[in-house]
């Protein structure tokens, strides 16, 4: 496992005395990386499929039938529930809980705990729905900017114009 303890000058490495787990119908494809515990187990459950590249940290629990897409990176302490999709190169950071049935979309980098059922993309991630309307807008966003700068300047004029006038 990756795990080091800094005294305000140097890295030292911590032990990982754990072991990992991994349970019945388990897939791991080419060039995975599974760390051992800090203590106690990294555990895959039953069912759970990888893809190329994917790194598992110490301490990981991931649930029965997830599955994680090329390039997934989990950090360290993080338990991952049941029937979850980790689309190719998605993130996630350490000691968060992952809920059931979530789904985290390609390159998404999650930061914060998700409950049982969220559909989240981007980084940091957000709701599927909110991040599709912020994709649509952000190719317009210079235009956007032009235009909310013309009214701005629009605006000061009348404000001039009332004052002068008043």
């Amino acid at each position: 496992g990756f795990g080091f303890a800094h005294d305000g000058k140097k890295f030292y490495k911590i032990p990982h005395t754990g072991r990992v787990r991994i349970d019945d119908d388990v897939e791991i494809v080419a060039g995975n990386t599974i760390d051992r515990a800090t203590f106690g187990k990294t555990w895959i459950k039953s069912g759970v499929k990888t893809d190329n590249l994917v790194h598992i940290a110490h301490n990981v629990t991931v649930g029965e039938n997830t599955v994680l897409v090329a390039q997934v990176g989990i950090s360290g302490s993080v338990t991952i529930g049941k029937n979850a999709i980790l689309a190719g190169q998605a993130g996630v950071v350490g000691h968060l809980s992952i809920g059931d049935h979530v789904t985290i979309g390609a390159q998404a980098g999650v930061a914060k705990s998700l409950p049982d059922g969220e559909i989240v993309s981007g980084s940091p991630a957000i709701p599927h729905r909110v991040w599709l309307k912020v994709q649509n807008i952000l190719p317009r966003l210079p235009e956007l900017k032009k235009k909310l700068e013309d009214i701005e300047k629009r605006l000061k004029k009348i404000e001039k114009s009332e004052k002068e006038d008043g």
